[in-house]
């Protein structure tokens, strides 16, 4: 294949990627999103495939059969409510895909020292040093979402001395390496030095601010790949790359904002980590359960009805009962909508997605601004699984540690009733003073078999 002509293909993957993140920008859309950036990564490997100066051999055969493999089956068997693992599992491959490419230029490039250009030994030094953090920190979310270790930050003495030196001894390393320094053992250094502090990076961040931290490790592994197309001289991992790296950025930007917090607060605060006396605002009061039974009646005769799903919902898989019920209501004249948060569940738009599972229509899921003016207006709130979006705390305690972050006004709605476990606290490891107001009810039990109760109480009604 001539070089115009892989250049013009290249091209066609480029506008490809480009129109999936367009694509991917609508959950009406993003489906056709999906299967365009598809394409454009399949005309890619053709192309690169068809070089004709590479040399497939056995191995490349060999090594994309079992990734096909790998990423079929988790396609396939991976549970929606796993999605935000798999995310950050992948992620971290790519990061470390990055790293190891370094790896293998720096030795192939420099058989002995003073053989390495200025450019290529920082794109060289980058890639690594990023796509090895990148692996780690994803590898800790990865640990932590699937409860491998625990949700809670894990912090240490001197914590952030400790982060800071190995930070530093790593960029020593990168600039010997940049000033000339071409020993292969440093850039093992490096690379292992990276994957420490990685690791190091996101124990001390707790799963409430995890969907913050799987977009920046995303915008990490994006800076990656576009440092290794500097690398090997290739304009298609340079603009993916730079798109992976700024929509990253962008959505993590955006993330922080929705939870009125720096990123500087996301990643040194220890959000979650709280101690008594420490700004918790201890709530007193009586919190008022109720059945099935009585949450059924409230619902059927009610006129407007908001369900906020949570994290909850995704553990108990109740999307589809939660579909049920909104047809149940429907089909008597009830009003349903829905109220996304944005950094529900542990991934970004992870109740988009699992309400899209369950085929709810996408019309009737309303993003925060859209749906607070709602609540005062709204007959029944129904809080599914939710705890800290929806902690009137936020708003109206100073001393709370989460004051400040924008949350579903669900307390103003005339009945709220919260489906949940136990009084355990979320994310935040705070108490919610939603649970004693005198308008909310509890109804205590698994997510999914308290919804299909609440059908069955409908239906009869």
């Amino acid at each position: 294949m001539s070089q115009n002509v892989s250049n013009l293909l290249y091209l066609v993957t480029i506008i490809c990627f480009i129109l999936s993140l367009r694509f991917l920008s609508s959950p009406t859309t993003a489906r056709h999103g999906t299967w365009v950036g598809a394409a454009g990564m399949a005309v890619a490997i053709g192309v690169t495939l068809a070089h004709q100066h590479l040399h497939i051999g056995w191995r490349i055969p060999v090594g994309a059969a079992i990734g096909s493999v790998f990423g079929a089956v988790g396609a396939r068997k991976v549970k929606m409510t796993a999605m935000p693992q798999m995310v950050a599992l992948f992620n971290g491959v790519g990061g470390g895909a990055a790293a190891l490419v370094s790896l293998a230029e720096f030795h192939n490039l420099v058989p002995a020292p003073g053989r390495l250009h200025g450019d290529v030994a920082v794109a060289i030094v980058v890639s690594g040093l990023i796509g090895s953090v990148s692996f780690a920190g994803s590898m800790v979310a990865f640990a932590k979402l699937q409860g491998l270790i625990s949700g809670r930050p894990i912090t240490y003495p001197a914590q952030q001395l400790v982060n800071l030196t190995i930070f530093a001894a790593v960029l020593a390393a990168g600039v010997a390496i940049v000033a000339g320094a071409e020993r292969q053992w440093l850039l093992v250094a490096l690379l292992v030095g990276a994957l420490v502090f990685g690791v190091f990076f996101v124990l001390p961040i707790g799963g409430a601010d995890m969907p913050v931290v799987i977009s920046l490790l995303n915008a990490f592994t994006g800076l990656a790949a576009a440092a290794t197309g500097f690398e090997l001289g290739s304009n298609v991992l340079i603009v993916s790359g730079a798109l992976v790296g700024a929509s990253g950025t962008l959505l993590t930007m955006l993330m922080g904002r929705a939870m009125n917090r720096s990123l500087g607060n996301v990643l040194f605060g220890a959000f979650g980590k709280v101690q008594a006396g420490a700004g918790a605002i201890a709530v007193e009061g009586t919190v008022r359960t109720v059945t099935a039974q009585d949450v059924g009646i409230m619902l059927a005769y009610a006129q407007k009805v908001i369900v906020v799903p949570g994290y909850g919902m995704a553990v108990a898989q109740a999307q589809h009962a939660v579909a049920e019920l909104a047809d149940t209501l429907e089909k008597k004249g009830i009003d349903v909508e829905y109220a996304i948060h944005p950094v529900a569940g542990r991934m970004p738009g992870h109740m988009n997605v699992l309400l899209a599972e369950a085929n709810i229509p996408y019309e009737s899921l309303h993003e925060m601004d859209e749906i607070n003016p709602q609540f005062a207006q709204t007959d029944v709130a129904l809080v599914i699984g939710a705890n800290d979006v929806v902690n009137p705390a936020a708003r109206n305690e100073p001393g709370s540690p989460i004051y400040g972050m924008p949350i579903l006004n669900v307390d103003q709605a005339k009945q709220v009733v919260v489906l949940k476990r136990s009084m355990a606290t979320g994310f935040a490891g705070i108490d919610n003073p939603l649970f004693v107001e005198p308008q909310t009810s509890l109804l205590f039990g698994d997510a999914k078999e308290s919804v299909l109760k609440l059908v069955s109480s409908v239906k009869t009604l």
